[in-house]
């Protein structure tokens, strides 16, 4: 594999990571908290409705766990075409 060959192949399953990882952030911050929010509100954690609690505070946590995701990924990616340190 030529190194053109090997950094198109590298981005493009970097770029397919990011999507995925968008789209679960979407569907937990906007679809939890917005689109979902009247069937989740039959459910109470800590004393609020869930839906609330995704809007407020849900998403917010999904996020941060979603960026230690993507680094452990990417330093899976690395190593997979040979970028590590």
């Amino acid at each position: 594999m030529t190194p053109k060959e090997k950094a198109k192949a590298y981005w493009k399953e970097n770029i397919r990571y990011v999507l995925i990882l968008l789209a679960i952030w979407f569907l937990v911050s906007y679809g939890a908290g917005i689109l979902f929010k009247d069937t989740l509100n039959s459910i109470r954690v800590g004393g609020f409705k869930l839906g609330f609690w995704f809007a407020q505070q849900g998403s917010i946590y999904v996020f941060v766990i979603l960026i230690f995701v993507y680094v452990r990924l990417m330093n899976k990616l690395d190593k997979k075409y040979g970028y590590d340190e």
